[in-house]
């Protein structure tokens, strides 16, 4: 059997780096569907948009290609607030929700089973999934994290700004009419304020292994 495994949770919580991990442990494909809306918000901003325009918005994910996904100007801090904005989009939100399922449903290079991780994996967009988890952190640990990564790439960050940026994201993503943030009621929360990479990918492995068992 497909083993997919879901999981959610607000930015800098540490999901993508336990997904990537558990990918690798488990052999299975990995996707961060945060990607999708970084690459629809880079095809605005390429555009000259920088606000959300939703019709543009649309036809960009609409015409959203897996190369795009490797371009490392993803990871900008400008393409990722534009993303949390375009990312409220309902109908950028849809026309993302079959790419997102056919990656789970048919992983890349022969793999069984797929880690996709977001805000709404376990609640809209793989309700099904055999294992769910939502990672989370207090937003201070999250904007103290956000602010050495963007010191470690030389970009310039002020603290108090980073944290002010992190409140009015996880506002947009849990507020949002369409697939707000929250955990699955099936979910495993596992709180990383306090816990290094290894303590969570323990923590995670043995859920699944419990999980792939029954």
């Amino acid at each position: 059997m497909t083993l997919v495994i879901a999981i959610d949770g607000p930015a800098a919580a540490g999901k993508g780096t336990l997904a990537k991990r558990l990918a690798a442990h488990y052999r299975l494909a990995y996707l961060d569907s945060g990607s999708l809306y970084r690459g629809v918000a880079l095809t605005l901003l390429r555009q000259g948009k920088s606000s959300p325009d939703e019709a543009a918005a649309v036809a960009a994910a609409q015409a959203l290609r897996p190369e795009l996904l490797a371009d490392p100007e993803l990871r900008a801090e400008a393409t990722g607030a534009l993303a949390s904005r375009v990312a409220a989009i309902p109908a950028v939100r849809g026309a993302l929700l079959d790419w997102q399922r056919g990656f789970a449903a048919h992983p890349p290079a022969g793999k069984e089973g797929a880690v996709l991780d977001g805000r709404d994996i376990g609640t809209v967009v793989l309700p099904g999934a055999k294992v769910k988890l939502f990672v989370t952190a207090s937003v201070e640990a999250r904007a103290l994290r956000r602010f050495k990564e963007l010191q470690g790439r030389g970009e310039a960050a002020i603290y108090p700004t980073v944290l002010e940026d992190m409140r009015e994201r996880d506002a947009r993503d849990t507020a949002r009419s369409t697939a707000p943030m929250k955990p699955a009621d099936d979910a495993l929360i596992i709180d990383t304020s306090a816990l290094d990479a290894d303590a969570v990918f323990r923590r995670a492995s043995d859920y699944i292994d419990r999980k792939i068992s029954d």
